[in-house]
């Protein structure tokens, strides 16, 4: 039987330009040792004692350099299996939305950013379940004000975060 492990942020960044979002992919560099060259969302691991909330602020500062305007957990749950370690991922995701004309600064784990609409960026990403966030993000949280206010998480009282 599969280990089950919660261990891994997910984090769907978006801007509004123009009235229309745009979602910001990061493309894995090439020396990368996890799944290198693929475009995917801000991602990581979550820290012994760290909440998936305070993980996903701090991998979105990590990988992109970014703080986030709104923050909202996203009513999805990915999930994916590691067949070499016999483990079942469940992973958390959270969108966040920052000001348009910031400038992204990246780790060494990624090699290039891009801004793209919803349907490129589902065209670019590879996995599935990362489809998945941005379609759930373009449908619950910017095209539903009524929606998103039921999972936005206030910044101002996380200034510890």
């Amino acid at each position: 039987m599969p280990n089950i492990a919660s261990t891994i942020v997910e984090v769907c960044v978006f801007r509004r330009s123009a009235n229309r979002p745009e979602y910001l992919l990061l493309h894995r560099a090439e020396h990368d040792r996890i799944y290198p060259g693929i475009w995917q969302l801000v991602s990581g691991s979550i820290e012994p004692g760290e909440t998936a909330e305070k993980a996903a602020l701090r991998e979105l500062r990590e990988e992109t350099k970014l703080l986030p305007k709104r923050f909202w957990v996203v009513p999805l749950v990915n999930s994916f299996y590691v067949p070499s370690r016999d483990v079942l991922h469940f992973t958390t995701v959270f969108a966040a939305e920052v000001n348009v004309g910031e400038e992204v600064g990246l780790s060494s784990e990624h090699q290039n950013s891009s801004w793209l609409s919803s349907r490129d960026a589902m065209k670019t990403l590879v996995w599935p379940g990362q489809r998945n966030v941005i379609s759930m993000v373009q449908e619950f949280i910017i095209q539903s004000p009524t929606n998103s206010n039921l999972t936005e998480i206030s910044l101002s009282e996380r200034n510890s975060l």
